[in-house]
């Protein structure tokens, strides 16, 4: 069974809804959260299911090669084969991208490649949705490389943004979706049933 590490800076919902999917049919081994601060919410539910964890704060370390370095160094001392991005916020070397090739996705709450890339997270996300006055967004899951939501793209669900919508609202309707879309495809990728080949990706 495949062992993975889940990488979050926030609350955690999208780790909860991997953790939810798993214990109803296991398909992975969720071997560790990676939190990028002390005192999250993932945290608490990281020791709720007994899962580990590990902070890795920027401020304990002189600079970010040093602690992508001694993340590397732990996750393959636990042997992990995927690295799951779960809201996580702190940059990513390549380094650490080169060295976990096509082992790391990412979800990310818009249709990528619109309102993507650096700057693009959280509440902004939707602000900027809003005031362009898109009239689809939704979430997308895809593979990590060294440009920011640049790498190829596993699966995507729009969403309709409707009339009088603020960010939080469609916010938190994407995030409905978020929540079945990751855990679908940490399954699949867990399964071996995701192929990839330059930048087009089948699930099989």
């Amino acid at each position: 069974m495949k062992r993975i590490a889940v990488f979050a800076s926030g609350g955690g919902t999208d780790f909860q809804s991997v953790i939810d999917e798993n214990m109803k049919e296991r398909f992975c081994e969720i071997s560790l959260l990676v939190a990028s601060k002390e005192g999250i919410g993932a945290i608490d539910r990281a020791k709720k299911y007994g899962i580990d964890s590990a902070v890795f704060s920027k401020n304990d370390y002189p600079d970010l090669e040093t602690l992508y370095g001694k993340l590397t160094d732990l996750l393959l001392s636990r042997k992990i084969d995927y690295i799951v991005l779960a809201g996580w916020l702190k940059i990513i070397p390549e380094s650490f991208i080169k060295t976990f090739s096509d082992r790391i996705i990412n979800i990310h709450p818009s249709l990528i490649p619109a309102f993507c890339g650096a700057g693009f997270y959280g509440l902004k996300v939707h602000r900027a949705v809003i005031e362009y006055g898109a009239k689809v967004s939704g979430c997308t899951v895809h593979f990590v490389n060294e440009i920011p939501d640049g790498g190829a793209i596993i699966a995507q669900v729009a969403v309709k943004v409707e009339e009088g919508d603020t960010a939080e609202i469609l916010q938190s309707r994407i995030l409905e979706e978020e929540h079945k879309l990751l855990p679908y495809c940490v399954k699949k990728l867990c399964e071996g049933k995701i192929m990839k080949i330059g930048r087009q990706v089948i699930i099989k």
